[in-house]
């Protein structure tokens, strides 16, 4: 295994400087690793734009940081739901009427583990609908800010992108035939991992320096992600593997997110997160990404899908 570029610790917010007049979006703070996120980045002086689905969590939300870190923290909040276009469009126009700069979009909430083919208001299957096209229109919607701001995009995929079938299934991307919960859920993380690998090689192409874009995953952290939207029996087994020592903290699973959206110079090749047993917990840093995960030919063909779809286009 090569060497943690940040030593045997790996990466840890201890690195992060003063934040003071940066600005961060972040997606999915009510709980878990967007909320350990969003606290950590306030406590370094950074200006916060929460977007959640749930006005009255973001509401308590606020409250509590603001309890636990003072009342002068700059902490905003914005309703949207990643699976909803037009949700995540309104969304999108009120941060940039909001906010004057993006210093990193960190695109954390995801849906997982849905038990039935559920399909979103706009006709895809939900996962694929929210983790995918949601993040994908709102990356898109952002971006001409986020390369004025010389910022940075940032995916929290899941080491699921390596699960399932591996690759995007463009014949039935609903799964109207022999739909599955894991499946979907990780074909909607793959989807998500290679399009950040395809801005990349987009951006390169056009000569475009402006922005940077990321992929990493949090590991196998206790958080409430498979409570919310799994099945009764995928909440049990991961409600019981958040006893072993194969969960780590939901503080610890913000890290490579945090990582990614603040470490100077960081290779954006790169796909980062806990580098111990199977990528679950240890220390953050660099590891090994499947190759499927960097096809260019289905990411390509995805990106074109994409922009098909949503009738939004990147303006790189």
């Amino acid at each position: 295994m090569s060497t943690n570029q940040f030593g045997r610790k790996g990466w840890t917010p201890e690195r992060i400087g003063n934040l003071n007049g940066k600005t961060f979006v972040l997606t999915g703070t009510t709980s878990g690793t967007g909320f350990e996120a969003a606290k950590i980045l306030l406590s370094k002086g950074a200006k916060v734009v929460m977007l959640n689905r749930n006005p009255k969590k973001s509401e308590d939300t606020m409250a509590t940081l603001k309890q636990e870190l003072g009342q002068e923290i700059k902490v905003s909040a914005i309703k949207m739901d990643l699976s909803s276009q037009s949700s995540v469009k309104k969304a999108a126009e009120e941060v940039l009427t909001s906010v004057d700069q993006i210093d990193a979009l960190i695109c954390n909430a995801a849906i997982a583990q849905v038990p039935n083919q559920v399909m979103t208001e706009d006709g895809w299957e939900s996962q694929m609908g929210t983790n995918y096209y949601g993040n994908y229109t709102l990356q898109a919607l952002l971006f001409p800010l986020i390369e004025k701001s010389h910022g940075r995009i940032v995916t929290v995929g899941s080491m699921g992108y390596d699960m399932g079938i591996k690759t995007i299934k463009f014949d039935d991307l609903n799964w109207d035939n022999d739909y599955t919960a894991n499946n979907a859920y990780s074909q909607s993380k793959l989807a998500q991992i290679m399009s950040i690998y395809e801005l990349q090689d987009r951006l390169k192409a056009a000569g475009n320096n402006n922005v940077k874009a990321y992929a990493c995953h949090p590991g196998s952290s206790r958080t409430n992600l498979i409570n919310t939207s799994g099945s009764f029996m995928m909440r049990m087994i991961f409600n019981l593997m958040k006893l072993s020592p194969l969960t780590q903290t939901a503080e610890k699973g913000a890290y490579p997110q945090l990582m990614c959206a603040t470490e100077p110079d960081l290779d954006q090749t790169g796909f980062y997160g806990p580098t111990g047993r199977s990528n679950w917990v240890g220390p953050v840093g660099a590891h090994h990404i499947e190759p499927h995960a960097k096809d260019k030919e289905v990411s390509k063909r995805l990106w074109e899908l994409s922009e098909k779809e949503t009738g939004v286009k990147f303006e790189i």
